[in-house]
């Protein structure tokens, strides 16, 4: 399995960024999928999840009412919509996915497959 993220940039505070993770090699639909981020010197942190079919969505504290995670099945991608960015949110963002799960953990050990990062900068 392949995912490629993609989708980052810089914007300022206030801002609006949409993140994508296509997959290949595997069809994602019926597995759990997570965005993860990870800012300079701290741990991979857990942001959004999606089960597999879709219907449950679960986020961290920190971007609820912000973010929103969903997947296209049929196109075999999970976004990540990001509004009312904060310069906190700045970090290389990654997509993953648990191949033995439907519903998404929060912890980046349960997940078996990444992508490689795509940089979310957030000027103030």
């Amino acid at each position: 399995v392949q995912l490629q993220a993609s989708g980052g940039g810089l914007v300022q505070a206030g801002g609006s960024l949409r993140l994508s993770c296509a997959a290949s090699g595997r069809t994602l639909s019926s597995y759990a999928m997570g965005w993860f981020r990870q800012a300079p010197g701290k741990e991979r942190e857990f942001v959004a999840g999606v089960s597999g079919s879709g219907r449950g969505t679960y986020y961290a504290d920190s971007v609820k009412g912000r973010f929103t995670i969903s997947r296209d099945n049929a196109k075999n991608t999970v976004n990540l919509q990001m509004n009312s960015l904060k310069p906190e949110d700045t970090a290389v963002y990654y997509c993953a996915l648990d191949r033995d799960k439907i519903v998404p953990g929060a912890n980046a050990w349960e997940y078996d497959y990444w992508g490689q990062g795509t940089q979310v900068t957030v000027s103030s």
